[in-house]
Formats: C-alpha cells, structure tokens, sequence
C-alpha cells in the first residue's frame, strides 16, 4: 500500500463546545472554513487538544461525522481522528466509523493505564486495530508525555515494519530529535513523520520534517507559514526571531493554566469553541482580562489567523 506523505500544516482542532458543555457541532463547518481561509492543509481531531480523552464513543462519531460533512468534497484538506488508547476494541470500532464515513486516516496512541510492555507489544496493538481498515492510512500518535510511553518511535518502526501494510507514519510530539531524525530515515525515508511540537518547527525544519500537526496552527497559522518561508529562504535569523514569537506566544498557555487557554486564543481571533471540560481548569474572567493585554505585548494581531483568506505559498 503506498500512502502519501503529508506537507504543510495540519490543526488539531478544539472541539467545540456549548456553555453547558455539550457538543456544539453546528461550530465545525465554520471552523473548517476559518482553517482553509489561513492556509492550514487538515485537522488531527479528537485528539489532546480535541479533548478525545473527555468525549463519549458516541461524541467522537458525532464530531467525526460533523468534520467528515464539512470536508468530503476537499480532496486537498485530510482529516484524521484519534481512536483513543485504552480500549482496543473501542479503537476498532471507531476506526470502521470513520473509514464508512470517509475519512482520510485514523491515528491511535499507547494505552496509559494498562500501558504496553515493550515497542513489540505496542506494534502489536496498532497492527490489531489497523487490521479493522486495511485500505485506511493508520498513524501512530507519539505523545510520552501525556500517555508516559516513551520507546523510541525507531524501535516501533522496526517492529511495525512489513507487518502492517497501511502504517502510515507517526504523528511525533517529542522532543527526542536524534529518535525523530533516525525515524525520517528509516527505509528511506518509507513512513511519514509528523512534526508534533510548535515551539521546536525550526530545528524538524532544518531535519528535514515536511508537515507538521500542532494546536497552535488553529490561531497562528500565518506566523509559521512565514516561519517556513524564511527557513526555505535561508533567512536564518528571521526564521529564528519567527520561532521565538511562537515560544513568546505558547509561553502563554503555560501561564493560563495549561491546554485550555488554546480556547481562549480562539475567543481572541473570534472562534468561540466554549471551554474545557473537567478536569482541565479553566480561564476566569479576570484572567481574560489579563491575557488579552498580554496579547497586545506579544503584538499577537499581526500574526494571528484571521477570517480572510490568505495568500501563502509557503510550505514545510
């Protein structure tokens, strides 16, 4: 099975949410036209910053089905959708789901209660659910620090290796960049390596990572486009004074409160997907007041995604 290789940026959406923190599924098309107008090539749902881990089976084929609605007609924007990880037959399920409603891919990520043993056992997990969808590209989400399973991506590449014929790659949130670099030249260069971490584009950049799934591209995309441009130009020291507003920028989240001060980045550039459910805290009003001034320290508005379409031609 040959499988593409993705390029340019790919949102991990926030699942919308209404104020009684219910799904609010009529945001999705909207939010899908917001990402397309800024550049940004797909959508990672349902994954961390998606609150997969906070959703019924149920609302995870709600919210599959709504994106999977919005987008089937766009050849040219792939959507894929976190199984989960902590039941197999659960992330079997909702692979068919999506494979019947037509998306593009599934991706599955380590069980983190009864956590695999080895990177053999865990190829053997993901060769038992892609199995389900032999004809669907089947990713790997590598996130050690949310799931606490930290093999080397290498030794599961090695392991998923001629054993699973629709493994497409690995979606790599990580900071291992001798593992990350090993892995984009395993066979060749045979699997697709998804960068995972936004503060950290410009050294996969310059290791040679072609597309990228990040948070952060739902409401910055334009800043790392112009980031891939000036790499791609070798404009080194812009490339590196881009990368640096995106830290200014993520350091934010940090001191927010964590994952759902992302909702609040939407709020600024007018996506309102609600909040967090428990256990993630929330912003309080008087936060909102606080971070929206430290928006205009960060001069966020001259690089945030807006509601207009946008001209790049930038790509990783």
């Amino acid at each position: 099975m040959t499988i593409p290789h993705l390029d340019g940026l790919i949102a991990a959406p926030f699942t919308p949410m209404d104020e009684s923190g219910n799904l609010k599924l009529s945001a999705i098309a909207p939010y899908y036209k917001f990402l397309k107008q800024n550049g940004v090539k797909g959508a990672f749902i349902c994954g961390s910053t998606g609150e997969g881990v906070s959703l019924t089976l149920a609302e995870k084929k709600a919210v599959a089905e709504a994106w999977a609605a919005c987008t089937n007609r766009d050849p040219d924007f792939k959507v894929m959708t976190l199984l989960g990880g902590t039941s197999i037959t659960d992330c079997k399920d909702l692979a068919v789901h999506a494979q019947s409603i037509g998306l593009y891919a599934v991706s599955f990520t380590a069980p983190f209660y009864f956590k695999p043993a080895s990177a053999s056992v865990l190829a053997e997990c993901c060769k038992e659910i892609a199995a389900a969808v032999p004809d669907m590209p089947f990713y790997y989400y590598h996130i050690p620090v949310l799931n606490g399973v930290y093999f080397p991506m290498f030794d599961l590449l090695k392991a998923v290796d001629g054993k699973i014929p629709n493994f497409a790659g690995v979606k790599y949130t990580h900071e291992d960049f001798m593992d990350f670099l090993s892995c984009l030249h395993f066979k060749g260069g045979k699997y697709d390596m998804l960068w995972g971490r936004d503060e950290n584009m410009l050294p996969a950049l310059a290791l040679g990572a072609k597309g990228a799934v990040g948070s952060t591209f739902n409401y910055a995309a334009p800043l790392y486009y112009d980031l891939i441009s000036a790499y791609s130009g070798n404009d080194l020291v812009k490339a590196r004074q881009l990368q640096q507003q995106s830290i200014d920028m993520i350091r934010l989240l940090g001191k927010y409160g964590g994952i759902a001060t992302g909702k609040a980045f939407m709020k600024a550039v007018g996506v309102d997907c609600g909040e967090f459910r428990l256990p993630v805290k929330n912003m309080s009003q008087a936060d909102w007041v606080l971070f929206n001034k430290d928006l205009e320290q960060i001069s966020f508005s001259a690089y945030q995604s807006k509601k207009q379409a946008l001209t790049s031609d930038a790509r990783i």
